[in-house]
Protein backbone atom coordinates (compact mmCIF):
# COMPACT_ATOMS: atom_id res chain seq x y z
CA UNK A 1 0.00 0.00 0.00
CA UNK A 2 1.60 3.53 -0.96
CA UNK A 3 2.26 5.36 2.27
CA UNK A 4 1.24 9.39 2.79
CA UNK A 5 4.57 11.74 3.05
CA UNK A 6 3.27 12.11 6.62
CA UNK A 7 3.29 8.24 7.45
CA UNK A 8 7.07 7.87 5.23
CA UNK A 9 8.16 10.34 8.12
CA UNK A 10 7.10 8.40 10.70
CA UNK A 11 8.44 5.13 10.06
CA UNK A 12 11.68 6.92 8.83
CA UNK A 13 12.36 8.73 11.97
CA UNK A 14 10.44 5.74 14.57
CA UNK A 15 7.56 8.12 15.43
CA UNK A 16 4.83 6.56 17.74
CA UNK A 17 1.17 7.29 16.92
CA UNK A 18 0.78 9.02 20.39
CA UNK A 19 3.66 10.92 20.86
CA UNK A 20 3.60 13.89 22.83
CA UNK A 21 4.37 17.47 21.45
CA UNK A 22 7.70 18.30 22.13
CA UNK A 23 9.35 21.28 23.35
CA UNK A 24 10.45 23.84 20.95
CA UNK A 25 12.03 27.32 20.20
CA UNK A 26 9.97 27.79 16.91
CA UNK A 27 7.05 28.88 18.86
CA UNK A 28 4.13 30.64 16.68
CA UNK A 29 5.10 28.60 13.66
CA UNK A 30 1.88 26.33 13.01
CA UNK A 31 2.57 22.17 12.53
CA UNK A 32 1.32 20.06 10.91
CA UNK A 33 1.26 16.74 13.43
CA UNK A 34 3.81 14.02 12.27
CA UNK A 35 5.58 16.05 9.69
CA UNK A 36 9.02 17.32 10.45
CA UNK A 37 9.01 21.11 11.18
CA UNK A 38 12.78 22.10 11.27
CA UNK A 39 12.64 25.57 9.83
CA UNK A 40 15.32 27.74 11.52
CA UNK A 41 14.67 31.50 11.99
CA UNK A 42 17.28 34.29 13.36
CA UNK A 43 15.32 37.44 14.51
CA UNK A 44 13.68 39.64 12.08
CA UNK A 45 16.11 42.74 12.90
CA UNK A 46 16.74 45.56 13.65
CA UNK A 47 19.95 44.06 11.76
CA UNK A 48 19.54 41.19 8.96
CA UNK A 49 21.73 39.11 7.86
CA UNK A 50 21.46 34.89 7.54
CA UNK A 51 20.52 32.28 9.44
CA UNK A 52 22.96 29.90 7.67
CA UNK A 53 23.07 25.93 9.27
CA UNK A 54 26.31 25.74 9.87
CA UNK A 55 26.90 22.51 10.87
CA UNK A 56 24.95 19.28 11.70
CA UNK A 57 25.71 16.49 14.34
CA UNK A 58 24.35 13.17 15.69
CA UNK A 59 24.91 12.82 19.21
CA UNK A 60 23.69 12.25 22.74
CA UNK A 61 20.33 11.21 21.38
CA UNK A 62 19.82 13.88 19.22
CA UNK A 63 20.44 15.79 15.69
CA UNK A 64 22.54 19.08 16.85
CA UNK A 65 22.77 22.43 14.79
CA UNK A 66 24.30 25.08 14.79
CA UNK A 67 22.96 28.16 12.98
CA UNK A 68 25.37 31.01 11.61
CA UNK A 69 24.87 34.97 10.70
CA UNK A 70 27.09 37.22 7.95
CA UNK A 71 29.58 38.59 10.68
CA UNK A 72 28.97 38.06 14.56
CA UNK A 73 26.07 39.91 16.59
CA UNK A 74 26.53 43.06 14.46
CA UNK A 75 24.80 41.59 11.17
CA UNK A 76 21.87 39.86 13.09
CA UNK A 77 20.66 38.35 16.36
CA UNK A 78 18.63 34.95 16.96
CA UNK A 79 21.34 32.62 16.23
CA UNK A 80 22.12 29.43 17.95
CA UNK A 81 22.41 25.58 19.48
CA UNK A 82 19.62 23.46 18.39
CA UNK A 83 18.86 20.13 19.88
CA UNK A 84 16.50 17.88 17.07
CA UNK A 85 14.98 15.20 18.66
CA UNK A 86 13.78 11.65 16.82
CA UNK A 87 10.74 13.03 16.25
CA UNK A 88 12.11 16.02 13.77
CA UNK A 89 11.09 17.94 16.76
CA UNK A 90 13.99 21.30 17.09
CA UNK A 91 14.73 23.21 20.34
CA UNK A 92 16.87 26.52 20.74
CA UNK A 93 18.78 25.85 23.51
CA UNK A 94 21.64 28.73 23.69
CA UNK A 95 21.73 31.95 22.03
CA UNK A 96 25.34 32.59 20.51
CA UNK A 97 24.85 35.16 17.44
CA UNK A 98 27.78 34.53 15.77
CA UNK A 99 29.10 32.82 12.64
CA UNK A 100 30.48 29.00 13.12
CA UNK A 101 30.69 25.98 10.88
CA UNK A 102 32.95 23.88 12.55
CA UNK A 103 31.89 20.30 14.11
CA UNK A 104 34.17 17.23 15.58
CA UNK A 105 34.01 14.41 17.87
CA UNK A 106 36.58 13.98 20.03
CA UNK A 107 36.97 10.39 20.90
CA UNK A 108 39.49 10.50 23.96
CA UNK A 109 37.43 12.91 26.06
CA UNK A 110 34.20 11.20 24.28
CA UNK A 111 33.10 15.16 23.67
CA UNK A 112 30.95 16.73 20.46
CA UNK A 113 32.55 19.88 19.32
CA UNK A 114 30.19 22.01 17.07
CA UNK A 115 30.69 25.55 17.07
CA UNK A 116 31.41 27.27 20.53
CA UNK A 117 30.32 24.17 22.42
CA UNK A 118 31.48 21.27 23.80
CA UNK A 119 28.81 18.11 24.34
CA UNK A 120 29.15 15.39 26.47
CA UNK A 121 27.46 12.25 26.03
CA UNK A 122 24.56 12.60 28.32
CA UNK A 123 23.30 15.78 25.99
CA UNK A 124 25.25 18.32 28.58
CA UNK A 125 27.00 21.35 26.58
CA UNK A 126 29.72 23.76 27.63
CA UNK A 127 29.63 27.13 26.17
CA UNK A 128 33.33 28.48 25.31
CA UNK A 129 32.89 32.07 25.32
CA UNK A 130 36.74 32.52 24.56
CA UNK A 131 35.04 32.09 21.06
CA UNK A 132 32.53 34.67 21.33
CA UNK A 133 34.20 37.22 18.64
CA UNK A 134 35.76 34.46 16.54
CA UNK A 135 34.22 32.93 13.48
CA UNK A 136 34.69 28.91 13.70
CA UNK A 137 34.86 27.12 10.60
CA UNK A 138 37.10 23.62 11.23
CA UNK A 139 37.71 21.91 14.24
CA UNK A 140 40.78 19.07 13.68
CA UNK A 141 42.35 16.88 15.60
CA UNK A 142 45.75 17.96 17.49
CA UNK A 143 49.20 15.94 15.94
CA UNK A 144 51.63 15.83 18.90
CA UNK A 145 48.25 15.59 22.18
CA UNK A 146 45.15 14.22 20.36
CA UNK A 147 43.96 13.16 23.42
CA UNK A 148 44.18 16.36 25.38
CA UNK A 149 44.02 19.13 22.89
CA UNK A 150 42.44 19.84 19.28
CA UNK A 151 42.79 22.66 16.90
CA UNK A 152 40.17 25.73 16.36
CA UNK A 153 40.67 27.40 12.91
CA UNK A 154 38.83 30.41 12.34
CA UNK A 155 37.64 32.35 8.95
CA UNK A 156 40.10 34.97 8.93
CA UNK A 157 42.93 32.64 9.59
CA UNK A 158 43.59 32.16 13.48
CA UNK A 159 44.89 28.53 14.34
CA UNK A 160 44.07 27.53 18.34
CA UNK A 161 44.91 24.76 20.30
CA UNK A 162 41.99 24.03 23.10
CA UNK A 163 42.03 22.07 25.77
CA UNK A 164 39.33 19.77 25.78
CA UNK A 165 39.02 19.77 29.38
CA UNK A 166 39.43 23.28 30.59
CA UNK A 167 38.13 24.64 27.15
CA UNK A 168 41.09 27.36 28.12
CA UNK A 169 42.13 27.92 23.65
CA UNK A 170 46.00 29.03 22.64
CA UNK A 171 46.75 30.28 19.89
CA UNK A 172 49.41 29.26 17.64
CA UNK A 173 49.32 30.83 14.60
CA UNK A 174 47.89 34.16 12.39
CA UNK A 175 48.16 32.30 8.91
CA UNK A 176 46.67 35.45 7.77
CA UNK A 177 50.31 37.12 8.45
CA UNK A 178 52.52 33.51 8.36
CA UNK A 179 51.30 32.83 4.60
CA UNK A 180 51.57 36.32 3.40
CA UNK A 181 47.80 35.80 2.56
CA UNK A 182 46.63 39.37 0.45
CA UNK A 183 42.98 39.31 -0.14
CA UNK A 184 40.42 39.05 2.22
CA UNK A 185 40.24 35.85 4.68
CA UNK A 186 37.31 33.00 4.41
CA UNK A 187 39.24 29.97 5.74
CA UNK A 188 37.03 27.46 5.58
CA UNK A 189 37.58 23.28 6.30
CA UNK A 190 40.48 21.81 7.68
CA UNK A 191 41.09 18.25 8.84
CA UNK A 192 44.30 16.16 10.24
CA UNK A 193 45.57 12.70 8.45
CA UNK A 194 49.24 11.26 7.98
CA UNK A 195 50.72 13.35 10.07
CA UNK A 196 50.27 17.04 8.65
CA UNK A 197 46.83 19.87 9.07
CA UNK A 198 45.74 20.88 6.44
CA UNK A 199 43.23 23.97 6.10
CA UNK A 200 41.66 25.70 3.38
CA UNK A 201 40.75 29.35 2.25
CA UNK A 202 38.73 30.19 -0.52
CA UNK A 203 39.19 34.20 -0.68
CA UNK A 204 38.49 34.60 -4.16
CA UNK A 205 36.48 37.79 -5.75
CA UNK A 206 37.95 37.93 -9.29
CA UNK A 207 39.04 35.32 -11.66
CA UNK A 208 43.08 35.80 -12.10
CA UNK A 209 42.75 36.69 -8.04
CA UNK A 210 45.43 33.94 -6.37
CA UNK A 211 44.90 35.33 -2.35
CA UNK A 212 43.40 31.91 -1.59
CA UNK A 213 44.80 28.47 -1.49
CA UNK A 214 45.39 25.14 -0.15
CA UNK A 215 47.91 25.15 3.05
CA UNK A 216 49.22 22.12 4.94
CA UNK A 217 51.54 22.08 8.16
CA UNK A 218 53.49 19.64 9.88
CA UNK A 219 54.03 20.99 13.20
CA UNK A 220 56.87 23.03 12.34
CA UNK A 221 56.33 25.08 8.91
CA UNK A 222 53.57 25.85 6.53
CA UNK A 223 53.58 25.01 3.13
CA UNK A 224 51.74 26.32 -0.02
CA UNK A 225 49.64 23.74 -2.40
CA UNK A 226 47.98 26.35 -4.50
CA UNK A 227 46.88 29.74 -4.31
CA UNK A 228 43.96 29.64 -5.41
CA UNK A 229 40.44 29.27 -3.97
CA UNK A 230 39.70 26.11 -1.55
CA UNK A 231 36.71 24.87 0.64
CA UNK A 232 36.93 21.37 2.59
CA UNK A 233 39.39 19.03 3.86
CA UNK A 234 38.03 15.43 4.95
CA UNK A 235 39.08 12.13 5.52
CA UNK A 236 38.68 8.97 7.42
CA UNK A 237 41.07 7.90 10.63
CA UNK A 238 41.27 4.48 8.80
CA UNK A 239 41.12 3.34 5.73
CA UNK A 240 44.47 4.36 4.28
CA UNK A 241 43.69 7.98 6.22
CA UNK A 242 43.30 9.57 2.76
CA UNK A 243 42.98 13.33 2.86
CA UNK A 244 40.56 14.42 -0.10
CA UNK A 245 40.71 18.49 -0.90
CA UNK A 246 38.28 20.62 -2.90
CA UNK A 247 38.46 23.51 -4.43
CA UNK A 248 38.58 25.79 -7.76
CA UNK A 249 40.09 28.22 -10.53
CA UNK A 250 39.01 29.95 -13.32
CA UNK A 251 39.36 26.45 -15.56
CA UNK A 252 37.70 24.22 -13.33
CA UNK A 253 36.90 22.21 -10.08
CA UNK A 254 40.04 21.24 -8.40
CA UNK A 255 40.02 17.76 -6.36
CA UNK A 256 43.20 16.31 -4.32
CA UNK A 257 43.94 13.49 -2.62
CA UNK A 258 46.97 12.77 0.36
CA UNK A 259 47.90 9.31 -0.39
CA UNK A 260 50.84 7.72 1.18
CA UNK A 261 52.48 10.83 2.13
CA UNK A 262 52.28 12.33 -1.53
CA UNK A 263 49.78 14.60 -3.31
CA UNK A 264 47.48 14.22 -6.54
CA UNK A 265 45.70 16.82 -7.93
CA UNK A 266 42.75 15.62 -10.14
CA UNK A 267 40.13 18.21 -11.90
CA UNK A 268 36.51 17.92 -11.96
CA UNK A 269 33.67 20.02 -14.55
CA UNK A 270 31.85 22.93 -12.51
CA UNK A 271 28.26 22.03 -12.41
CA UNK A 272 27.14 25.93 -12.51
CA UNK A 273 29.18 29.23 -12.45
CA UNK A 274 26.86 30.41 -9.38
CA UNK A 275 29.29 29.58 -6.48
CA UNK A 276 32.51 31.36 -8.33
CA UNK A 277 32.50 33.99 -5.58
CA UNK A 278 33.54 32.89 -2.21
CA UNK A 279 30.49 35.16 -0.38
CA UNK A 280 28.42 32.28 -2.98
CA UNK A 281 29.75 29.24 -1.80
CA UNK A 282 29.11 28.39 1.95
CA UNK A 283 30.90 25.46 3.23
CA UNK A 284 30.71 22.78 0.52
CA UNK A 285 31.74 19.54 2.07
CA UNK A 286 33.06 16.10 1.51
CA UNK A 287 30.98 14.22 4.46
CA UNK A 288 30.27 10.54 5.15
CA UNK A 289 26.42 9.99 5.15
CA UNK A 290 26.47 6.11 4.66
CA UNK A 291 28.95 3.48 6.61
CA UNK A 292 31.96 4.51 4.98
CA UNK A 293 30.56 5.98 1.77
CA UNK A 294 31.15 9.62 1.22
CA UNK A 295 29.46 12.36 -0.19
CA UNK A 296 31.37 15.50 -1.69
CA UNK A 297 29.34 18.67 -2.69
CA UNK A 298 31.50 21.01 -4.91
CA UNK A 299 30.10 23.94 -7.15
CA UNK A 300 26.43 23.29 -7.43
CA UNK A 301 27.53 18.80 -8.10
CA UNK A 302 26.75 16.27 -5.78
CA UNK A 303 29.32 13.20 -5.95
CA UNK A 304 29.87 10.23 -4.58
CA UNK A 305 33.39 9.41 -3.40
CA UNK A 306 35.05 6.31 -2.42
CA UNK A 307 37.23 7.09 0.98
CA UNK A 308 40.19 4.74 -0.26
CA UNK A 309 42.45 4.34 -3.50
CA UNK A 310 43.23 1.19 -5.52
CA UNK A 311 46.82 0.66 -7.42
CA UNK A 312 47.35 4.30 -5.14
CA UNK A 313 45.57 6.47 -7.62
CA UNK A 314 41.62 7.73 -6.88
CA UNK A 315 38.84 6.22 -9.21
CA UNK A 316 35.75 6.09 -6.70
CA UNK A 317 34.35 9.52 -7.65
CA UNK A 318 31.31 9.96 -9.44
CA UNK A 319 28.99 12.50 -10.52
CA UNK A 320 25.43 11.87 -8.85
CA UNK A 321 23.20 15.15 -9.66
CA UNK A 322 23.42 18.85 -10.26
CA UNK A 323 21.92 21.25 -7.31
CA UNK A 324 21.32 24.96 -7.11
CA UNK A 325 21.12 24.28 -3.27
CA UNK A 326 23.57 26.06 -0.93
CA UNK A 327 24.17 23.12 1.52
CA UNK A 328 26.45 24.09 4.37
CA UNK A 329 26.61 20.55 6.03
CA UNK A 330 25.10 17.82 5.49
CA UNK A 331 24.79 14.16 7.57
CA UNK A 332 22.95 10.99 8.29
CA UNK A 333 20.19 11.19 11.09
CA UNK A 334 17.98 7.91 12.15
CA UNK A 335 18.07 6.34 8.98
CA UNK A 336 17.59 9.90 6.99
CA UNK A 337 20.31 12.39 5.15
CA UNK A 338 19.96 15.58 6.36
CA UNK A 339 20.38 18.74 4.48
CA UNK A 340 21.10 21.77 6.14
CA UNK A 341 20.54 25.20 4.25
CA UNK A 342 21.14 28.43 3.87
CA UNK A 343 18.63 29.62 1.79
CA UNK A 344 16.21 33.21 3.14
CA UNK A 345 19.00 35.59 3.63
CA UNK A 346 18.36 39.53 3.11
CA UNK A 347 22.29 40.17 3.74
CA UNK A 348 21.85 43.91 5.09
CA UNK A 349 18.47 43.95 2.73
CA UNK A 350 20.53 44.16 -0.02
CA UNK A 351 17.79 41.33 -0.78
CA UNK A 352 15.12 44.04 -0.41
CA UNK A 353 12.52 40.91 -0.99
CA UNK A 354 14.21 38.05 1.54
CA UNK A 355 12.64 39.65 5.22
CA UNK A 356 13.34 37.18 8.27
CA UNK A 357 16.44 35.51 7.80
CA UNK A 358 15.35 31.68 7.92
CA UNK A 359 16.54 28.12 6.38
CA UNK A 360 15.38 25.00 6.53
CA UNK A 361 16.96 21.31 6.96
CA UNK A 362 16.57 18.99 4.24
CA UNK A 363 15.20 15.06 5.43
CA UNK A 364 14.92 12.34 2.86
CA UNK A 365 17.30 9.59 1.71
CA UNK A 366 20.45 9.62 0.04
CA UNK A 367 19.42 7.94 -2.98
CA UNK A 368 16.90 10.97 -3.60
CA UNK A 369 20.38 12.90 -4.70
CA UNK A 370 19.89 10.91 -7.87
CA UNK A 371 16.73 12.61 -8.99
CA UNK A 372 17.93 16.08 -8.57
CA UNK A 373 19.32 16.91 -11.97
CA UNK A 374 21.16 15.22 -14.33
CA UNK A 375 25.06 15.80 -13.54
CA UNK A 376 26.50 17.99 -16.51
CA UNK A 377 28.99 20.59 -16.52
CA UNK A 378 32.26 22.02 -18.20
CA UNK A 379 35.70 22.59 -17.30
CA UNK A 380 39.07 21.52 -18.33
CA UNK A 381 42.98 21.64 -17.47
CA UNK A 382 44.13 24.88 -19.23
CA UNK A 383 42.37 28.27 -19.56
CA UNK A 384 45.37 31.04 -20.99
CA UNK A 385 48.13 28.36 -20.04
CA UNK A 386 51.61 27.92 -21.21
CA UNK A 387 51.87 24.56 -21.48
CA UNK A 388 55.04 22.79 -22.17
CA UNK A 389 55.69 20.13 -24.76
CA UNK A 390 55.04 16.61 -23.66
CA UNK A 391 53.92 17.66 -20.06
CA UNK A 392 50.29 16.19 -19.77
CA UNK A 393 48.01 18.03 -18.03
CA UNK A 394 45.75 16.81 -14.46
CA UNK A 395 43.53 14.38 -15.37
CA UNK A 396 40.04 15.10 -15.65
CA UNK A 397 37.11 13.63 -15.02
CA UNK A 398 34.90 12.12 -17.86
CA UNK A 399 32.76 9.53 -16.04
CA UNK A 400 29.06 9.44 -15.29
CA UNK A 401 28.37 12.07 -17.94
CA UNK A 402 26.69 11.71 -20.96
CA UNK A 403 27.32 14.27 -24.40
CA UNK A 404 30.47 15.08 -24.30
CA UNK A 405 32.61 17.87 -26.33
CA UNK A 406 36.35 19.29 -25.97
CA UNK A 407 36.95 22.98 -27.16
CA UNK A 408 40.54 23.64 -28.18
CA UNK A 409 41.91 27.55 -28.36
CA UNK A 410 45.56 27.79 -29.26
CA UNK A 411 46.50 31.37 -28.35
CA UNK A 412 49.54 31.87 -30.58
CA UNK A 413 50.29 32.33 -33.76
CA UNK A 414 51.87 28.94 -35.01
CA UNK A 415 49.42 25.79 -34.79
CA UNK A 416 49.87 22.93 -32.18
CA UNK A 417 48.86 19.79 -31.83
CA UNK A 418 47.58 17.62 -28.66
CA UNK A 419 47.57 13.77 -27.64
CA UNK A 420 43.82 13.06 -26.01
CA UNK A 421 44.97 10.09 -23.68
CA UNK A 422 42.20 8.12 -21.23
CA UNK A 423 42.63 6.46 -18.72
CA UNK A 424 39.48 4.20 -19.01
CA UNK A 425 39.95 1.76 -16.04
CA UNK A 426 41.19 4.11 -13.50
CA UNK A 427 44.09 2.69 -12.53
CA UNK A 428 46.69 5.52 -13.87
CA UNK A 429 47.26 3.66 -16.95
CA UNK A 430 46.63 5.94 -20.16
CA UNK A 431 46.34 5.33 -23.89
CA UNK A 432 46.41 7.95 -26.78
CA UNK A 433 42.22 8.36 -27.58
CA UNK A 434 43.12 10.72 -30.81
CA UNK A 435 45.56 13.54 -31.67
CA UNK A 436 43.69 16.97 -33.15
CA UNK A 437 45.78 19.73 -34.96
CA UNK A 438 44.53 23.59 -33.67
CA UNK A 439 45.15 26.21 -35.91
CA UNK A 440 43.51 28.77 -33.45
CA UNK A 441 40.15 27.51 -32.64
CA UNK A 442 39.02 23.59 -33.02
CA UNK A 443 36.41 21.37 -31.57
CA UNK A 444 36.17 17.75 -31.16
CA UNK A 445 32.55 15.19 -30.15
CA UNK A 446 33.24 12.16 -28.49
CA UNK A 447 30.71 9.38 -29.92
CA UNK A 448 27.75 8.44 -28.04
CA UNK A 449 28.61 6.55 -24.82
CA UNK A 450 32.00 7.03 -24.99
CA UNK A 451 33.78 7.14 -21.31
CA UNK A 452 36.40 6.43 -19.38
CA UNK A 453 37.22 7.32 -15.93
CA UNK A 454 40.05 10.55 -17.01
CA UNK A 455 41.11 12.40 -19.80
CA UNK A 456 44.09 14.47 -20.14
CA UNK A 457 45.70 16.52 -22.90
CA UNK A 458 49.29 15.96 -23.84
CA UNK A 459 51.27 18.89 -26.18
CA UNK A 460 53.61 18.29 -29.05
CA UNK A 461 54.92 21.12 -28.49
CA UNK A 462 55.12 24.51 -26.55
CA UNK A 463 52.06 26.91 -26.75
CA UNK A 464 48.97 28.88 -24.70
CA UNK A 465 46.14 27.17 -24.71
CA UNK A 466 42.70 27.05 -23.69
CA UNK A 467 40.87 23.88 -23.48
CA UNK A 468 37.45 23.17 -22.08
CA UNK A 469 35.32 20.01 -22.04
CA UNK A 470 31.19 20.31 -21.93
CA UNK A 471 29.17 17.68 -20.77
CA UNK A 472 25.40 17.63 -21.55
Amino acid sequence: MKRTRREWFRSCAGLAAAAGPAPSALRGQTRTPGLPNVGLKADTGPARSECGVGALLPWADALWAVTYNSHMEATGTGLGLYRIDERLEGERVHVHNGTYANRMVHRESNTAFIGPYAIDMRGNFRYIAAFKNHRLTATMRHLTDPANRVYMLTMEGLLFELDVETLEPRLLADLVRDLRIAGRPHFKGGFTGQGRVVVANNSFYKYGDASGGLFEWDGRRWRTLMRKPHMDCAGRENMQNVVFCTGWDESSVLFWALVDGRWQRYRLPKGSHAFDHAWQTEWMRIREVETEHFLMDIVGQFYELQPMVFENVVRGVKPICNHLRIIPDYCSFRGLLALGGNTTSPNGDNNIVAGQPQSGIWFGKTDDLWSWGKPQGWGGPWRRTAAVKDQASDPFLMTGFDKKVLHLKVHTLSPAEFSIQVDFLGNGEWDEYTRIRVGGYAYHVFPPGFSAHWVRLVPLCDCTVTAEFLYT
